[in-house]
Parts: C-alpha cells; sequence; structure tokens
C-alpha cells in the first residue's frame, strides 16, 4: 500500500460515473495525480453497465471540453477499458488509460502514450491504496475486490474489471483503521463481486471471515456497510453478523435482476426465485429493522407477460423498500445481445411500471418511519441519511436551531432506534469545506416524507 504525500491541484478535476468502485478508484486518482504533478486536466472515470452509461460518458467528456477548453482530458473507467479506440477517437479526448493503469501514478505523468490500455483479464491483483477521507466527508468507499468469474448473459463488466481478485485482509483492516482513525463515521465495503473476496486468497477465505476481522481490529469504527450482494453466496458467518451485530448497517443491497426462473437461467444467475425469497425472509426474521434493496432489470430477451409478472411480485415477496430499476439494454458481445429481443417500447413501458411497484415499496417502507425517532447521519445541508439508508430531509426549523444551525449534534455510534441505500463532481476537486456537523449524527423525530425522502425534525 502507497501513502502519497503530494496534494493534488486545484485544477485537476475527476468526474466520476457508475458505481461504488468508481468512487473509491476516484479518491484513489485524486491522489496518484497529486504523486504524479498533473495539472490542469480532467479525469472522466466511465461507466460501461448500459449503453446508455456510455452515451452519458461521451457526453460528459464533450461537456468538460466545453467548460475546461484548455485542459488535458484523461478518460478512464469501464467504458474506456471495453472499447478504448472509440474514446481515443473523440477529438475532444487527450488520452485513454485502463482501469488497471489509472491506478497507478505515472499513469498521469503528462508525457504518456495516447491510448495506454492494457488486457484486464492478465491482471492478477487488486493494488490497494490508502485515502484519508472522501469528498462528502460522511462515508468512505473501500474496496475489497475487483473483477468477476462469472459470466452473466447481460452483463459486459467482466471485460472492463477483469477476473475477480481479492484485496489482502490486513491491506483492507489497516485501510479502515487509518479512516477510523481519522474520525470517518462509516465505510462501506465496495467491489464488483463482493462476496466472491477471499477465493484466491490463500485458505479461500470467505467474506463473513473478512468483516468479523474488521468489527475486532478496528473497534473505533462505528458503522460498516456492506454495498451489493449476491444472494446465493452470503456464507453462515456473514449472516451470523449482518443480523446480530449492530455496526453492520441495517440494509442490504441485493444483485438479485429478476424473478422469473426462467429468465434467471437465461441471465445465468446462480440463485433461484425461491432461493431469493428464503433469504429475504431469514434475514428480516432475523432482524427486524433491516431493510432490503435490489437491481432488477425488465424487459430481458423473451421475457413474457408472466415473466414480468413474476418480476414485478417479487418486489413484494423479497419485502423490498429501495428498487433499482434498469430498462434491459443489449451490450455488444455479450450472449443476451443475440437473443430474441422485445421491442423498446414494451422494454420502455415494463421498466415504468416496475419503478411505480418501486416507488410503491418505497412509500411503505417511509410510512413506517412516520411518528418514529433515530439518529440520522448528517451528509450535507438540509440531508441525512439513516442506517438503513432511508434518506432524510431536514426540516428547515431544525436547520435554524442550535450550535452551527443544526440542532444538537450526537456522536454516531449512538444509534438508538424508537419504534411505535452516480456522476459526482464533488469527488473531482480538492476536498471542500464540510458543511456545519457533516458526519455527525442528529438525533431526528420524522413527521411526513414526500415519497422519497423522510421529512425529520429534531428531536
Amino acid at each position: 500500500m502507497n501513502a502519497p504525500t503530494k496534494p493534488p491541484r486545484a485544477d485537476v478535476e475527476i468526474l466520476t460515473l457508475g458505481c461504488r468502485l468508481n468512487a473509491y478508484e476516484s479518491e484513489a486518482m485524486r491522489a496518484l495525480a497529486g504523486e504524479a504533478a498533473l495539472s490542469n486536466a480532467v479525469i472522466v472515470n466511465t461507466c460501461a453497465v448500459t449503453g446508455e452509461a456510455v452515451r452519458q460518458a461521451r457526453q460528459a467528456i464533450r461537456r468538460a471540453r466545453r467548460e475546461r477548453p484548455d485542459a488535458e482530458i484523461i478518460v478512464t473507467g469501464c467504458a474506456a477499458q471495453i472499447d478504448p479506440q472509440s474514446f481515443a477517437a473523440m477529438p475532444e479526448v487527450t488520452r485513454v488509460i485502463g482501469n488497471a493503469e489509472k491506478m497507478r501514478a505515472e499513469s498521469f505523468a503528462h508525457a504518456h502514450e495516447r491510448v495506454a490500455v492494457a488486457d484486464i483479464m492478465a491482471v492478477r491483483e487488486t493494488a490497494s491504496h490508502l485515502i484519508d477521507g472522501f469528498a462528502e466527508r460522511t462515508r468512505v468507499y473501500v474496496q475489497i475486490q475487483n473483477g468477476c468469474d462469472h459470466r452473466c448473459t447481460f452483463c459486459i463488466i467482466p471485460y472492463g474489471r477483469g477476473n475477480s481478485r481479492s484485496s489482502p485482509a490486513g491491506d483492507v483492516v489497516e485501510q479502515i483503521r487509518r479512516l477510523a482513525d481519522n474520525g470517518v463515521p462509516e465505510v462501506v465495503l465496495t467491489g464488483v463481486d463482493l462476496t466472491s473476496w477471499g477465493a484466491d486468497l490463500p485458505g479461500q477465505p470467505k467474506l463473513g471471515a473478512l468483516v468479523a476481522r474488521i468489527l475486532k481490529l478496528v473497534p473505533d469504527l462505528p458503522m460498516l456497510r456492506l454495498s451489493s450482494l449476491d444472494a446465493i453466496e452470503m456464507d453462515d458467518q456473514l449472516f451470523e453478523l449482518v443480523t446480530q451485530s449492530h455496526r453492520i448497517a441495517p440494509y442490504l443491497h441485493l444483485s438479485l435482476q429478476h424473478g422469473d426462473d426462467m429468465i434467471l437461467k437465461r441471465m445465468k444467475r446462480r440463485h433461484s426465485r425461491a432461493e431469493a425469497i428464503e433469504l429475504c425472509q431469514r434475514v428480516k426474521q432475523a432482524r427486524p429493522e433491516i431493510a432490503l434493496g435490489a437491481d432488477l432489470i425488465a424487459g430481458f430477451p423473451t421475457e413474457t407477460d408472466g415473466h414480468f409478472e413474476n418480476l414485478l411480485s417479487i418486489v413484494n415477496e423479497c419485502g423490498l423498500a429501495y428498487v433499482h430499476a434498469f430498462p434491459f439494454s443489449p451490450r455488444e458481445g455479450t450472449p443476451a445481445a443475440r437473443m430474441p429481443q422485445l421491442e423498446r417500447r414494451t422494454i420502455k413501458e415494463r421498466a415504468a411500471e416496475l419503478r411505480e411497484v418501486g416507488a410503491t415499496a418505497l412509500n411503505r417502507h417511509l410510512n413506517a418511519w412516520v411518528g418514529r425517532e433515530a439518529t440520522a447521519l448528517i451528509e450535507r445541508a438540509g440531508l441525512a441519511r439513516l442506517p438503513d439508508f432511508t434518506s432524510v430531509r431536514i426540516s428547515p426549523s431544525s436547520q435554524e436551531e442550535g450550535a452551527g444551525g443544526w440542532g444538537e449534534a450526537q456522536p454516531f455510534d449512538d444509534l438508538d432506534i424508537t419504534a411505535p441505500r452516480s456522476s459526482s463532481k464533488d469527488l473531482a476537486s480538492p476536498h471542500p469545506p464540510p458543511p456545519p456537523l457533516a458526519g455527525r449524527g442528529m438525533k431526528l423525530r420524522f413527521t411526513a416524507h414526500d415519497g422519497q425522502h423522510l421529512i425529520g425534525a429534531a428531536a
């Protein structure tokens, strides 16, 4: 692990699209760019999960050139890894670097080849980078794993990230201890296929063993959060910790993708509908306050009306609070792109209906919070988040009260709950001053919601 000593320059901006892992890597690149003395540059960290994500990356590049006509535009991330020449052909782009190259300081030196993208499948290790925090100062993503050994028929990401490889447990613990010592209230473990962590390490430890080690060796960390999990790979120790430890956030985001067994088989997923439902029910039974979210895809090739009904119904069967609904988007080079496709109109209609079901589920979740009190983590002015990932808008009257205009703050480890889960320019430039009490806990009473956020007042 390396600890950069040179701070990044103010004229280096990072535009982050896509997943939490990209967010972590953007923060590492911020420090690496400082080591390389990079100046007057915009780094675009792209996503390739859908065709729309690639389109947005191109838009971001063109916008960056308009806003910074004299800056060097460096494009990286999964879309650049998969199709580097198409980005190199854009007149706005100065250089293209791959996903492995972007984690090395020398890649950001000005004197470098225009396209530097190696074979990602040849990468066998995950480089660890020490970071002290994130621009938002509330929660920090820590990479524990990269790549994926599975080949879901719709997914292009293994070709952008390579095969699965794990960060050593000692490196992960050291990183999290460093963050806890700097007062970070919440750490999110992230990766491409999080539950595959350890399979390539000596003894093949499971994710549950790593989580247990973190909780034991970093006792000053108030809250540990897990990013997206593969439902079929949740080991027994991880299940026990998630359902029994108050230091693990009561929120799980599951990579379900669909609710019909035939579509799951055609997706080459490794769980069945019944297994997904059974896991969700077990988790909720063991820890009733936990909230569940999931990725779901509407309009997958060959999806019939009956298949789609099974997709909609799994939202309620699994007791989901958050639904990340994707319209199916064929990615060239994947098996799903060669399957019989649905009409785009049908896909859009089904995705809209899935979002409506998701909105109903979120409303049900928010309704259950109204009239209760809990400590929420302040993220920025007027906005906080509960441990179960529920977003909270703080009423203006509460913001006007108390120290710094935020009412009475509480340490975030005081997580009492009284009963009756992106493009980011903020990750790009030097850390802005945090809002008053950002990263601190605030006891709130929830009086209403707006369909997306709870409305909270100082309790």
